[in-house]
């Protein structure tokens, strides 16, 4: 990893020092604004609009507007920005992404490219990871904007169409980073619905002087995208398409089909009748399994089936072995609701695809809904491709600078520290199995928390939290829990979770948009301790949950418990989980550092997980040639 950073550190050190330099005549400049009137300020606003009339920059231009803003900083939030806030700006305006640690302030940073950007008068979107971040941060930044004589809203995902289209209208646009793309696929479908008029029509309405017949849409243009998390947004979220589908009435007119798939899945032998990989999720049927399917076919649901009748056996089999209630989805309400893997958050109006949903509704014995129907779809990579102007942040875009430079073709800038980290790595642990990791972990949040010190400690599921809650109230520690199942408002749990002597259990969510910030006492007894309970599929994801401590120079210390019954072991290494099995202490503990060999094991996950991603962007890139020659086909 650090041969990674170095190369790339050293690739970009010329545009580095550029913009650095960039940075010190912007704070001279700043001084010499300060004792302009506001009327001034929105003249000299309103020059840069009358000639910004394009995305592209000149170093006059990001000094002049980049000093504009810290002085409107200055008077509409109270705030001096940081010189790295501005560096990270100045990054992203340029169309990059800047790798900016939790803790420094993304969400200022990200006003200097929206406004920047924004100055053109043709719209800006300002992608965050979830609706509450939008909704946070546009909020936070409105009086900034009002300053400077720029209007902004947020989209919602349930929001009246008239007060979405007002948004888009609006020169910067906050929403979760899912809705712009299907914002995006409704416009596009509606124009495809769209009644075909007669060649000439518009070219005639033109020499008349009329408008011409447009299809109204929510969107004025794919512009310019400052996608906050972006490797979240674009990569993490990226293994499935976005899809904007009708929902038919009532349940399902093949629901018997899938009850019987189930039960004849819950008396296939693995190996015999089928094989499953677990990387991959591909169920196939040997040929054993093929013929104890159709053994007794003259009683199978035939007339009812929408697709072939080992389809639905298969998605049974993944149903049953591939996913997990309180891990991959919830049951709320006889309802089948998704558990985003990546965040831990709940995505209450999603649906998995090719009827493995209605699979898991009968693996669950609730009603069983009508599969969604598909209207249009595009893969998350083509569509960041469609904007103008493509930048973001996050705190980890290191480890997957290949894959944003290929696929998005933008390039990660690393932005230093403000200020150097205090926060302390402490040596993992390992153990042969879950019970000996809790027994561990509880005797560490006993000892931490006797001293004051607050902790932050990460799961990667749902279950898994739950198990680790257990076992601390038996152990008569007090704590917060938050991993989706919670009503309580995630930010309300997460600020408290600096607080000297608290305890919060979390999954994935902790790791991202939402600050941390220890108190006076937490920081005098060493600041937040952060336990991470497993490592996850990307070594991303585990640096998002130690970044959490530590942050802006504080202090903080942070630590990894393994066992070998981890879920990325369990899927991915079965042969090292084995062998840490065989190396057990009498107490459980494996004596040794393991971390080389699961980092082998981590590397492979995210090769599979690239691979998946790249492969969905071929496809996607594939059905539009054949779409375009089929346009273009004579009728």
């Amino acid at each position: 990893m650090l041969t990674v950073r170095s190369r790339l550190t050293s690739r970009n050190t010329a545009r580095s020092l550029t913009d650095t330099a960039l940075v010190v005549r912007i704070r001279t400049r700043e001084q010499e604004l300060l004792a302009t009137l506001d009327s001034e300020l929105q003249s000299r606003i309103d020059d840069l609009r009358t000639n910004a009339t394009t995305l592209e920059l000149t170093d006059d231009r990001l000094i002049e507007t980049s000093a504009l803003i810290c002085v409107a900083g200055r008077r509409a939030l109270g705030i001096s920005f940081y010189d790295v806030q501005i560096l990270s700006g100045l990054t992203m305006s340029r169309g990059h992404v800047a790798e900016m640690a939790t803790g420094e302030g993304k969400t200022y940073a990200a006003a200097f490219p929206a406004i920047i950007h924004a100055l053109a008068g043709r719209g800006v979107h300002v992608s965050t990871s979830n609706a509450y971040l939008a909704e946070r941060d546009c909020a936070q930044l409105v009086p900034l904007f009002d300053r400077l004589g720029m209007r902004a809203a947020h989209i919602a995902t349930q929001q009246p169409v008239d007060e979405k289209n007002a948004a888009y209208q609006c020169d910067i646009t906050y929403g979760p980073g899912c809705d712009f793309g299907f914002d995006y696929l409704r416009d596009q479908y509606a124009k495809r619905q769209a009644p075909v008029g007669r060649l000439g029509d518009n070219f005639l309405r033109v020499l008349r002087g009329q408008e011409l017949n447009r299809t109204p849409t929510l969107q004025r243009g794919l512009i310019a995208s400052i996608v906050d998390e972006i490797d979240n947004v674009m990569i993490d979220d990226a293994g499935s398409p976005l899809l904007i589908s009708g929902q038919p009435e009532g349940l399902a007119p093949d629901a018997e089909a899938h009850r019987a798939a189930m039960q004849l899945a819950d008396n296939l032998v693995a190996e015999t009748d089928f094989r499953i990989e677990a990387t991959t999720g591909v169920t196939q049927l040997t040929r054993t399994g093929h013929d104890r399917i159709w053994a007794n076919s003259d009683n199978l649901p035939l007339k009812i089936l929408l697709r072939p009748w080992n389809s639905y056996v298969e998605q049974a089999l993944r149903a049953k072995y591939l996913f997990r209630r309180d891990v991959h989805y919830l049951v709320r309400d006889d309802k089948v609701v998704i558990v985003d893997q990546s965040t831990g958050r709940i995505f209450e109006e999603r649906s998995w695809r090719d009827g493995l949903h209605q699979a898991i509704e009968a693996r669950e014995n609730v009603p069983i809904t009508a599969e969604m129907q598909g209207l249009a779809r595009v893969s998350r990579q083509r569509f960041g491709r469609l904007y103008e102007r493509l930048s973001g942040l996050t705190g980890t875009a290191i480890e997957c600078a290949a894959e944003f430079r290929d696929i998005y073709r933008l390039k990660v800038v690393p932005i230093p520290l403000r200020l150097p980290s205090q926060r302390r790595l402490l040596p993992p642990r390992y153990f042969a199995n879950d019970e000996a990791k809790w027994s561990a972990v509880v005797a560490e949040v006993t000892q931490v928390h006797a001293k004051g010190q607050p902790i932050l400690i990460g799961t990667r599921s749902i279950a898994k939290s739950e198990q680790l809650a257990d076992h601390l109230r038996a152990a008569g520690i007090s704590f917060e829990l938050l991993n989706g199942k919670q009503d309580a408002d995630e930010a309300a749990i997460i600020a408290k979770a600096g607080r000297a002597g608290a305890v919060t259990i979390a999954t994935n969510m902790a790791g991202r948009g939402t600050d941390i910030r220890p108190d006076e006492a937490a920081i005098n007894a060493g600041g937040l301790r952060v336990i991470a309970t497993e490592h996850h599929d990307a070594a991303r994801i585990d640096r998002q949950l130690i970044g959490r401590s530590g942050r802006q120079g504080e202090p903080g210390a942070a630590s990894f418990f393994v066992s070998a019954d981890d879920d990325l072991l369990v899927r991915f290494g079965e042969s090292l989980r084995t062998t840490m099995k065989r190396s057990t202490t009498r107490t459980g503990e494996l004596d040794g550092d393991w971390t080389a060999a699961i980092r082998k094991v981590q590397q492979r996950a995210e090769r599979d997980a690239e691979l998946a991603r790249r492969q969905l962007f071929q496809q996607d890139k594939t059905r539009d040639i054949l779409m375009d020659r089929l346009a273009g086909a004579p009728h």
